[in-house]
């Protein structure tokens, strides 16, 4: 893994749900990070659910925090709903802190 791509993901960590205590990669919200030659994140990401009360504010938070990683130049981020999202693809770490 790259220096960019795991400062990426050290800055996606630092954003959490806020209806689960745990953060949005641990909960596996986070399905895909590639990173250009130019340092353009591209981030395929999901919600809990599609009525998530956090729809338009979640995915602003994560650009946000993306940029903040010292050497990106920009962020795309794709919300998808393609595979839902459900429990198994919480981290170990996640299952454990939710006692499942």
């Amino acid at each position: 893994m790259s220096d960019l791509k795991a400062k990426v993901i050290e800055e996606i960590k630092k954003v959490y749900d806020p209806e689960i205590p745990v953060n949005i990669y641990e909960l596996g919200l986070i399905y895909k990070i590639e990173i250009d030659k130019k340092n353009m994140v591209k981030v395929d990401m999901t919600l809990t659910s599609p009525n998530c009360p956090v729809a338009e504010s979640l995915p602003k938070q994560v650009e946000e925090y993306i940029l903040k990683a010292k050497g990106v130049s920009g962020v795309k981020l794709n919300l998808v709903w393609d595979p839902p999202w459900d429990k198994s693809k919480m981290s170990e770490a996640a299952k454990l802190e939710l006692n499942l």
